[in-house]
Order: C-alpha cells, then structure tokens, then sequence
C-alpha cells in the first residue's frame, strides 16, 4: 500500500476515490491544512493582505509528500551528482531532493498500475524533481523542452491533490483547472488526464472555442473535479454562469510564456481573480523569456523553480537543423524540391506565418499533385480535427500550418518541420522545430531565410552553435550585419545547401 493509501484511513485526509464513501467532516481536515497555509504565507510583504483574503475560506490540504527512505538516505553530493547528470538546475527555498524511481514518490497504487500500464520506466528530469515539488503544495515553475514529460509532471500531483479534497457538491466547479493556449494542446492534456484519472473516477472535460457549447455545458453541469480549457472559451463560460472557480485549488498554467505572449493576459488575470489566494499554482512551459517571467510571477508566492538543462533558450540537439539563406521568390520552388527529395512518405510539418500564406500554399501543392492539408484558427474545429487525424493517420503525410500547431501539437513521428516563413521570435522557432525530435526520436527540420528576418541571424546562429550545428558562411556574415551576397543564397553548394549530401538541383 502507497504512503498516500495510508491516507484513507483518516478520514479528515486522504479518502480512496473508487470506493463510494464520501470524504468525511467538514472540520476533519482543518488543523494540518490551516497551519501550512500560515506558514506559506509567513514573510511576505503580501502577508496580512492575502490572510485576510482566506477568512471564510475552508481549508484543504495541499501537502502530500512524504520523503521516501531511498531518497531521504542520498547525501547532498549524491544530489549533486544526479542533478548535474540530468541537467536538473533548481531554485527556492527548501528544495526537495529528486527521486530516482516511480516507487520513491508514493504514488497511489492505481496511479502506479497506470504509470507501468504507459510502459514508462524511470522519470524524466522534470518528473523526478518536478513531482516532489508538486506534491508538497508549493507554487512552483517548470521549465523544460518539448516532449520531455510535462503533462504527467502536473496531472499526477492534480489527480493525488483531487483524490485529497471532499467530493463534489451540486453546483460546484472543477477543483483542478489547466489553462492552456490552443485547442490542440487542450484536447491532447485532455487525453492524458483521462487515462490516468480513469481508475479513480476523476472526471475532466475540455472547454475550447470553435465547436457548439451545449457538450460543454452539460459536462459543467453535471459537475468535474478537472477542467482544461483556453482562457476564451472558459471566460465565456463563467460569465454565463455554466460554471465556477470557487473550488479551484490547484491552477496549472501550460505554455504560460506562450499564452502571454499570445495577448491572454487580460483573460488570464479575469480568471485568477476569481479563484482563492492560496491555491497551489504550477507554470510550466518550455522556455522562459526574462520578461514574461517578471509578469508572471504576479500569480505566484514563494515558488519553487526548476529548469531542465539551460534556461538559455535552445533547441533540442536530437533535431538536424539547416537554415539556408534565399529569397521570398524562392520559397515556392525550394519547397517543392525540398519535397521531391525528401519525401519517403513521412510526416512533413509545414509553418507558415499567415493563415492566406498556408491555404495558397496548399492549395498549389494539392494542384502540383501534392497530398497536402493545411490547419490554422480560421478552420472550424471539426475541420481541423479532420486534418489532424489524416495526418497522424498518414493519409496526407504533408501538413502546412501556422503556429496554432507549434505547440502542444504531439504528433508521432514527424520526421521533418520546414519553416517556409520564418517565425515572429526565436522562442517560436525552437517550438516549432521542436514537433520533430519527440521522446527521444531524431529529426530534421529545415528553414527558409530572408533578408527580412536579419534581426534574428545573430541569436539564430547561437541556438545552431549550441546544438553543434553547421551555420552557412552566408548566415554568418548575416549575423555580422554584412549585406547577403548576390541572389540571397541559391544553393549552389550542395555542401552548404540543406542537403548535407542531399541535392535540391
């Protein structure tokens, strides 16, 4: 039996979910919960204020973690040692220590059965210290690449933390809230959260734009311990009443650079304001620029913060990158022989920085004998689920898209991304390139470049040289501020084309 089974035994804690009998008091659970949530808030300048904020509040629980005797026997340089191995860079006050092993983080069993069910064999760097971190309550911030294992980082803790929290009452809104910045990464957490939240009847539902409401609606009403949403589509629903925050005690924000940057910032604060102040809050994401971190550190109190390899913005190295100087009249024809000879029938993820761009784009392809599909936000949700699953299913191996699909979009074996526009900020490159390259497969992508996107060489060339790529002597001289040579790069060289042996003539 897991050190969180235990649990059941009291009723004032921890109470097995799968079986039919309810939490138990309401006073029950009040003496470890409201002493935590004092000392969390002790030494803050924000102190009496957000005391103030809890009276009325009931108390619940948020502390689950008990070290187990494998972890609690590593001395600090065996630490060290496991930190410095896996790249694992961690901040705030008392740190747990990483575990090693699923067994060391006292997962209930039926969590457990799930975990080996999934075939994972030991945690990743941002599961071994990120659990920890979650479950013993504190606010905490993630930071790691794409495909490295986040989503089960958060959904474990939320299910343990759900399966800690009295049932819920008619009218009650979800206790678990994951916001997110696109349909498509929302419906893929979904797909998680349900798998392992199955066994203890933890129920969810995915609130996003573009399809009827009335599905929505009926999940809300009939009541959801977990709700994962995009900020639009959830504030609508708040504001016709379907639903409510007031349970919320454990906010997850996923890509929380990304919806910031996306302009959610006014949303993302209406939606906050409506959950209590001491809810656990974990911002996961995986870059972190400088300036996105000052504003969301708003939402946050005395949190934890770990980052997998550098906070340095780079790509993961499992990826060939080639970037190859031509002009915008080029584009077309390079794709096309781009294609001619890479085209195995593979997945091939196309970017494109307009929604007109993608569907012109397409459409030519699909004239030139191409099997193409495009998505972006003009397409209707049924539509771009369509389009999703010929891909994944590789009835069109060829899918063009802006970057509604650079993150969260978890397609299995995308063996090439090619970035015919190059994107807004580098953060969106190493996303975008990152759809290939998952779980430890390689992969390639390739980018076209343009005089107009000079501002970015000098950064692009540092994120080629950290991944021990090639960069061409006409990217480097770009990055030095020199003017491009005659024709902006026609791939003369194959040696310096994207070919690395490979012709586009």
């Amino acid at each position: 039996m897991s050190r969180y089974d235990s649990r059941s035994a009291d009723p004032g804690s921890y109470r097995d979910r799968r079986t039919d009998s309810g939490f138990g008091g309401g006073s029950s659970y009040r003496s470890s919960s409201s002493s935590s949530i004092k000392r969390d808030y002790e030494g803050s300048s924000e102190a009496s204020q957000r005391k103030s904020d809890l009276d009325g509040l009931t108390p619940f629980e948020k502390n689950f973690y008990v070290e187990s005797p494998s972890v609690a026997a590593m001395s600090e340089s065996e630490v060290e040692e496991y930190r410095r191995r896996r790249e694992i860079t961690v901040e705030g006050k008392d740190v747990p220590k990483p575990v090693k092993a699923f067994q060391d983080v006292g997962f209930p069993d039926y969590v457990m059965q799930e975990i080996v069910k999934a075939g994972f064999t030991e945690p990743t760097p941002i599961q071994a210290q990120g659990w920890p971190m979650a479950l013993k309550g504190r606010d905490l911030i993630g930071i790691a690449e794409t495909g490295s294992g986040k989503t089960i980082a958060y959904l474990l803790p939320a299910i343990v933390h759900v399966n800690a929290q009295p049932f819920l009452a008619p009218g009650d809104g979800p206790i678990v809230l994951v916001l997110a910045p696109t349909r498509e990464l929302a419906v893929q957490i979904q797909q998680e959260a349900t798998k392992f939240g199955a066994s203890s009847r933890i129920k969810n539902t995915c609130i996003y734009g573009g399809v009827p409401k009335g599905p929505q609606v009926r999940d809300l009403q009939k009541g959801v311990e977990v709700v994962i949403a995009t900020p639009g589509r959830l504030i609508d629903m708040l504001e016709s009443h379907h639903t409510n925050l007031r349970r919320v005690t454990y906010l997850v924000l996923d890509e929380a650079d990304r919806m910031l940057d996306m302009g959610f910032e006014p949303q993302i604060r209406k939606i906050i304001n409506q959950i209590r102040p001491d809810r656990q809050t974990l911002y996961w994401s995986a870059t972190w620029p400088k300036e996105v971190e000052q504003l969301a550190r708003q939402f946050l109190f005395n949190p934890y913060k770990v980052i997998i390899g550098s906070e340095d913005l780079k790509a993961n190295h499992a990826i060939r990158q080639h970037v190859e100087i031509i002009s915008e009249n080029q584009k077309y024809n390079k794709l096309v022989k781009l294609l001619e000879d890479i085209m195995d029938g593979s997945r091939i993820l196309i970017f494109m920085d307009t929604k007109k761009g993608c569907d012109q784009v397409t459409r030519q392809l699909r004239m030139d004998g191409w099997p193409a599909l495009s998505i972006h936000g003009d397409k209707s949700q049924a539509e771009r689920d369509w389009v999703l699953s010929e891909f994944k299913a590789g009835k069109s191996p060829i899918m063009t898209a802006t970057d509604v699909a650079a993150r969260g979009l978890d397609v299995k074996d995308v063996k090439y991304v090619i970035n015919y526009d190059f994107p807004g900020s580098l953060e969106d490159y190493v996303h975008r390139i990152g759809r290939t390259g998952r779980a430890g497969a390689k992969g390639t992508a390739y980018t076209f470049f343009t005089v107009a996107n000079a501002r970015f060489a000098k950064e692009l060339i540092s994120i080629l040289e950290e991944a021990g790529q090639k960069v061409s002597p006409e990217l480097a001289a770009m990055g030095r501020g020199a003017p491009p040579p005659p024709g902006h790069g026609s791939f003369r060289d194959r040696g310096r084309g994207f070919g690395g042996g490979r012709s586009w003539n």
